[in-house]
Formats: structure tokens, C-alpha cells, sequence
């Protein structure tokens, strides 16, 4: 039962090890031009899910002041390029 208790609790360091073996086991499976298309995921997949779970963990009271600035923001930025033509 210790064992199990143990493994629930450093699952991310158990998620690892099965990944490092997975790739030890079928390399070819990540190989460039392979099943997973690693030029594909890695580029834009991986990327876009970084930047997604690193947004669903901001602050509500950050991205409110944020929502509320960007008006103002554009407005200024808008105003200040129209003042060259």
C-alpha cells in the first residue's frame, strides 16, 4: 500500500521514467517523419499548449487588468500611427 501511496505521489517522476523507456523501447516512433511528426507537434502543438496551460493558470485579477488596459492601449497606439499619414 506504501508503494502505491508513493507512486500517486510522484506520478509526473513515474510519467518520466515510462516516457524515457517508451523511447528507449521504439525510438522510430519519434523519428523525424514518423508516426508522431515530431516537425509538426513539437513546432506548433507543443508551443500552443505551453502558452495555453501557462494562461489558464494567471491570476483572474491580472488578466481583469489587463482586459480593462487594452482599450486604452489600442486607442493610443492607434492615434499615434494615423499621426504620420
Amino acid at each position: 500500500m506504501r508503494l502505491l501511496e508513493r507512486l500517486r505521489k510522484d506520478w509526473f517522476l513515474v510519467g518520466i521514467v515510462l516516457a524515457i523507456a517508451g523511447a528507449k523501447l521504439g525510438p522510430a516512433v519519434g523519428v523525424r517523419g514518423g508516426p508522431l511528426k515530431p516537425e509538426i507537434t513539437v513546432s506548433y502543438i507543443a508551443v500552443a499548449t505551453i502558452f495555453f496551460n501557462s494562461g489558464l493558470s494567471l491570476k483572474t485579477e491580472l488578466a481583469d487588468s489587463r482586459l480593462h488596459a487594452s482599450p486604452g492601449v489600442f486607442c493610443s497606439d492607434f492615434n499615434q500611427g494615423s499621426r504620420w499619414k
